[in-house]
């Protein structure tokens, strides 16, 4: 087979392979020679699915509930979604818009698929997670990444809303709390953009993902705020089912439809089975093990932040949700301070712990910050911080 006829599409020239993926890989690699390696890169829950959900899977399995559902999802598990809006936000929330899908990158797949035009431009800050831009890029639109940094809590603002729609702008793409810093956008400032988007007849995609992952304030959704938003949400993260993909979106009414055809089209439908299963996510007893859950995350939170801080990681804004700490790498005592990308390669090989550098998620950020993991148990956490520790002596 001649495979220079096969030629990629131009739109990959623009795609980046994942810094952390790559360290993953020699991480892999450090293992397999015998070196014991402490992983705070990705980020996934060190918890797994918990022991109600895999007990419904089981159940839907044997009762044969494995065929194609419909593509929007199937209803109960859409009213009980809309039943936990009520119950985490006390926001109503009809059923009918809210569309299951195969994870948050399908549902984010089906938000650009749906509102990004050719040529149209998106706002987003920088540092954002990787993934967006290049959801936007696949139906050839264009990310426009906003420098943020701790000043704006490393997210956009009204301000820089206004100040940077142009002519081809067409909306904006939040998530909130963020990866990689952990940083919310306040509920006042959220409110601000949302009405500059509106004013300039645009769109507006928010990443909620990491709501249940709250710590210092009860969250705040975008739907409370504007009913034209369109947000994204996931059983990966404060469910603990990341390899089951499943998530979901809410949608205005009118676009309920466009949703569906697209969806139906590109997906056919999510997983029958992580469908079936993720309705005992909301039952009591699976609620109370998540709420266990959160306040190790919590506990562990307030645990690395003034360990990092100790190290001459300086961490500019405190993160309040998610799992993640985004630390300036400046004034560390290492020769590749401010080097994010050969500072995390050194720790890597000489201390044995995965890290992240920030050019992952932007180049404003990109060798000044690195972005710590913390879903790990305290051990591994205590151990990793006591290595990079003598790594910086």
């Amino acid at each position: 087979m001649d495979l220079q006829r096969l030629a990629t599409a131009s739109r990959l020239a623009h795609i980046d392979a994942f810094h952390v993926m790559e360290l993953a890989k020699q991480a892999a690699e450090l293992e397999r020679a015998g070196r014991h390696i402490i992983h705070m890169g990705i980020g996934e829950p060190d918890f797994t699915a918990a022991e109600p959900v895999v007990r419904a899977a089981e159940a839907a399995m044997r009762r044969g509930v494995t065929q194609y559902t419909g593509a929007l999802g199937i209803a109960p598990l859409r009213e009980a979604i809309a039943g936990y809006y009520k119950t985490m936000y006390g926001i109503d929330i009809p059923a009918r818009r809210v569309v299951v899908t195969a994870g948050a990158s399908a549902a984010l797949l089906l938000a650009c698929a749906v509102l990004v035009e050719i040529g149209a431009e998106v706002l987003m800050p920088d540092p954002s997670y990787p993934c967006n831009r290049h959801f936007v890029a696949a139906f050839d639109g264009r990310a426009k990444m906003i420098p943020s940094g701790p000043a704006q809590r490393f997210q956009l603002t009204a301000e820089q809303v206004e100040t940077h729609w142009g002519e081809q702008t067409r909306g904006v793409l939040l998530a909130s709390p963020s990866n990689p810093t952990g940083t919310s956008i306040l509920p006042d400032e959220l409110a601000r953009i949302l009405k500059a988007v509106r004013a300039r007849q645009g769109f507006a995609i928010v990443d909620e993902i990491y709501q249940g992952l709250s710590y210092d304030a009860p969250p705040v959704s975008a739907l409370s705020l504007d009913d034209d938003v369109i947000t994204v949400n996931s059983f990966s993260k404060y469910f603990n089912m990341t390899g089951w993909r499943l998530g979901w979106l809410v949608v205005p009414d009118e676009l309920v439809g466009a949703f569906e055809k697209v969806a139906q089209n590109l997906f056919i439908c999510a997983s029958a089975v992580a469908q079936h299963a993720a309705l005992a996510c909301f039952s009591p007893e699976a609620l109370a093990i998540y709420d266990a859950r959160k306040a190790e995350f919590h506990r562990r939170r307030d645990a690395i932040v003034p360990a990092l801080e100790s190290l001459g990681l300086r961490v500019p804004v405190k993160p309040d949700g998610a799992f993640y700490v985004y630390a300036d790498c400046r004034g560390v005592n290492h020769p590749s301070a401010g080097d994010a990308d050969a500072l995390t390669q050194a720790m890597l090989h000489d201390a044995g712990v995965v890290l992240v550098p920030g050019q992952d998620f932007g180049p404003y950020t990109a060798s000044d910050y690195i972005r710590i993991s913390y879903a790990t148990s305290m051990e591994n956490i205590e151990e990793a911080m006591a290595r990079l520790g003598k790594f910086f002596a």
